[in-house]
């Protein structure tokens, strides 16, 4: 494992992303008090993993990013709202 300052690590981010890559493990000291761990992020750590969500459309999928399903769960609960009021 591999110490290094924060100023290190912005002089050199490449170098320590490569290491990173490789396997390497670093962390990047932010004072006396704070420290951080350089991990590549992969699929398994992300919710959503693609970029684009597939949605049935007449027996087709269409892709819809992710801004447009926001909006189109907001507007849907917005409509079951209304329709409970009633």
């Amino acid at each position: 494992m591999l110490v290094i300052s924060s100023r290190e690590f912005r002089d050199k981010q490449a170098e320590y992303f490569d290491r990173v890559d490789n396997g390497e493990q670093i962390i990047v000291q932010r004072g006396k008090d704070k420290a951080y761990r350089l991990t590549p992020v992969t699929e398994n750590d992300v919710l959503i993993s693609k970029e684009y969500i597939l949605e049935p459309d007449d027996d087709l999928a269409r892709a819809i990013s992710f801004d447009e399903f926001r909006e189109s769960a907001i507007n849907h609960i917005r409509e079951l709202y209304r329709q409970k009021r009633k």
